[in-house]
């Protein structure tokens, strides 16, 4: 059965099933999954734990033989698998089918594993733990979603904030749920319960957020040209290549470019978006985004994306003088603000 992150209290009240597999990219709440389910087994009596980790030296037989051996004193056990790499082979493909068919009645088995990529996702092990486990599938926290979310952890510990210091708190803990936990307990700590003003939050709060350079594109669509600032000046503190900043934008860029003739010939937008594999919160920016942004803005962003190519590559470039990273910033408000 499927069972999502916020439902798990509720079903941990009742008596624990055989099986467990929790997927995500998000830590710090696989792993508060993971403690909760580690947690009620205790209370339930479950009070050995095997815990075995997958890596290139392991043995597939270790996990049957951990759920096969027995307590001298006749305890219930818990048994945690962990595949870091969310990749068990053909081997451990078929070991976890078999396993999943013959649970031992006597044992809880924790299954931990990263987000699945598409492809993994249709494996027949994982089809096989689907249908026996409960499946728990924790999504990222996005930026739209991580001032909700921040409020909710505040009201948890009986404090709450104004929109305006909950998304002071998310500018500054983007991308980094454990920086943003730390900095929500920090202020439990600080300050007494009931509501907080921006001036406690304001000295309280670190800049501590980690930003993905694939989410440039989200900045840009959106037109948020304050968070596309505090991106780049963020990769660009944290040493992340320019190759690879750049390479990013200009893929947005030509994307939006396909998509825009493609619309100039008549084809709806939903064919088109399915044709370039486009889907999920980007599928929804994008439609704005190209009523937006005019055809020649665009291809002069192209242009621009090659100049900056050349200043990368430490050869003069006409549009641009100085810094490359400036040129990247010039490049990315164009798409930002139309």
């Amino acid at each position: 059965m499927q069972l999502r992150f916020d439902a798990l209290d509720a079903h941990l009240n009742k008596p624990l099933a055989g099986l467990y597999a929790i997927t995500s990219d998000e830590h710090l709440l696989a792993l508060e999954a993971a403690d909760k389910i580690r947690g009620s087994a205790r209370a339930q009596g479950y009070s050995e734990r095997d815990v075995l980790v997958v890596d290139r030296s392991f043995k597939w037989n270790a996990l049957l033989a951990a759920n096969q051996s027995q307590s001298l004193f006749g305890d219930k056990k818990l048994i945690e698998l962990r595949i870091p790499t969310g990749k068990p082979g053909r081997d451990g493909g078929q070991a976890l089918q078999d396993y999943a068919a013959a649970l031992n009645p006597d044992n809880i088995t924790l299954i931990t594993l990263p987000k699945l990529d598409w492809q993994t996702a249709k494996s027949a092990w994982v089809t096989a733990l689907q249908q026996a486990a409960v499946w728990i599938d924790i999504p990222l926290v996005e930026r739209a979603q991580l001032p909700n979310w921040l409020g909710t952890r505040l009201a948890a510990q009986k404090q709450s904030a104004n929109r305006e210091c909950l998304d002071f708190i998310a500018d500054r803990v983007e991308g980094n749920l454990l920086a943003a936990h730390q900095e929500i307990r920090k202020l439990g700590l600080l300050y007494p319960e009931g509501q907080l003003s921006f001036e406690q939050v304001h000295d309280a709060v670190l800049n501590v957020a980690r930003y993905d350079v694939f989410k440039l594109n989200e900045a840009m669509l959106t037109g948020d040209a304050a968070r596309l600032v505090r991106m780049l000046e963020g990769l660009k503190g944290e040493g992340e290549a320019l190759p690879l900043v750049l390479w990013a934008v200009a893929e947005e860029i030509r994307t939006l470019l396909k998509l825009k003739a493609g619309i100039a010939q008549g084809r709806p937008l939903g064919q088109l978006t399915k044709e370039y594999r486009i889907w999920g919160p980007r599928e929804r920016l994008i439609e704005p985004a190209l009523r937006r942004l005019r055809l020649s803005t665009l291809e002069e962003a192209l242009q621009e994306a090659a100049q900056i190519d050349k200043m990368v590559k430490g050869l003069r470039a006409k549009a641009f003088a100085g810094d490359a990273w400036d040129a990247m910033l010039q490049l990315g408000l164009k798409i930002a603000r139309g």
